[in-house]
């Protein structure tokens, strides 16, 4: 839990560095620290479905190659 919450506070620093480096003002790095983070955790739980589902049809496809394969041999 520590490791989240430094990496969480870590984030936070950089967006509010970066917002306020480009822009001058407290309030709206403020609030680009703020949002960045959630909308950046909300695009990565579909990032990581996106690549569950790449992972899904690899085995899938994997296991249907192999089960050819033993078909073959059992027919021959």
């Amino acid at each position: 839990m520590s490791k989240t919450i430094t990496f969480a506070v870590m984030h936070f620093t950089v967006a509010f560095g970066v917002a306020y480096a480009l822009t001058g003002d407290l309030v709206i790095g403020g609030a680009v620290a703020l949002v960045e983070p959630a909308v950046n955790t909300v695009a990565y739980f579909f990032h990581e479905k996106v690549w569950e589902r790449i992972r899904r049809n690899r085995e899938a496809g994997q296991d249907t190659d192999r089960n050819a394969g033993a078909d073959m041999m059992l027919t021959a």
